[in-house]
């Protein structure tokens, strides 16, 4: 795949569809790679006339990983918050939301569709609020606005998404279980989890590039980005939420608050829908992505 040098870093990226359609850039959760946005949906969007790219966030995938930088663990991280301590992170939001932009320049696209899932929804707000003139549309997929009145995590999601790991290069099958195991308890109740399917995906992840400080450096970053509510009210591009009506992870008042932050957005709750992207609903939600895409030129 290739990659390119923005804003300081190297990034991987691919693209599906014409090099000449209007662009989608598809922007990645937390300790998530590119690859999560799969090909088969990739080809969904693209096939409705659009350039489709996805790209690994830095300190993720075959992106620059910044080993140098410093690492926060999740206990003292939460006892400096709660000292109101000034943290020293190794990069915010912004400075992610700053790589996408970079990538924009070095490709040469002026202005692009953004979508955002998770923490990507994150990076896509901010991309929408600080550089307006940039953004065709944005679509936030289960996100949240940073707002510290919203309901958490269930304890189940949250011990999921912080439990350690086995190291893969001791004990790969203990590792991929514990990867299937957290999928599972974020996966969508209204569809059929397909064990093999995430089996598959976390080995693929593994072989691209395996970096838990990054996951780490990340979350940092993710939790100390504050309250986006007031910059969200000045987004002006059209604002697709879809939110999971069943999101253990980031529950669905989050979405709902989003929604209710950006002028004009439209919110889609989908029912059976928790914190992933099953294949049964690519079609429904490109074709919802899609839609927004065209609400600029009407």
């Amino acid at each position: 795949m290739p990659n390119v040098e923005a804003n300081g870093i190297t990034l991987e990226f691919d693209h599906f569809g014409s090099a000449d359609a209007e662009p989608i850039l598809l922007i990645s959760g937390l300790g998530v790679q590119m690859i999560r946005w799969t090909a088969p949906f990739c080809e969904t969007l693209a096939g409705q006339g659009y350039r489709v790219i996805r790209f690994d966030n830095r300190d993720v995938g075959c992106s620059t990983h910044l080993d140098k930088a410093p690492v926060i663990e999740m206990t003292a991280l939460a006892q400096a918050l709660g000292r109101g301590e000034r943290l020293d992170l190794a990069y915010t939001l912004r400075d992610m939301a700053d790589d996408a932009i970079g990538l924009l320049d070095t490709l040469g696209i002026e202005r692009a569709h953004v979508v955002g899932r998770s923490m990507g929804g994150m990076i896509a707000q901010i991309m929408a609020a600080e550089h307006a003139q940039r953004i065709l549309s944005m679509a936030s997929i289960m996100s949240s606005t940073g707002n510290a009145g919203l309901p958490p995590p269930s304890p189940d999601a949250m011990t999921a998404l912080t439990r350690r790991a086995p190291n893969p290069f001791e004990d790969e099958p203990g590792y991929l279980d514990h990867c299937v195991g957290a999928a599972r308890v974020i996966a969508s109740p209204g569809f059929e989890f397909d064990e093999d399917a995430q089996r598959t995906q976390a080995l693929a992840e593994l072989r691209r590039g395996y970096n838990p400080a990054g996951f780490s450096r990340q979350i940092a970053a993710m939790i100390t980005a504050g309250d986006r509510c007031a910059r969200l009210n000045t987004i002006s591009a059209p604002s697709l939420i879809v939110h999971g009506a069943s999101d253990p992870l980031i529950p669905l008042a989050c979405g709902q608050d989003t929604a209710a932050n950006i002028k004009g957005s439209q919110l889609m709750v989908i029912d059976g829908m928790g914190h992933d992207l099953p294949v049964e609903l690519y079609e429904t939600v490109a074709r919802a992505i899609t839609a927004n895409a065209r609400r600029v030129a009407a």
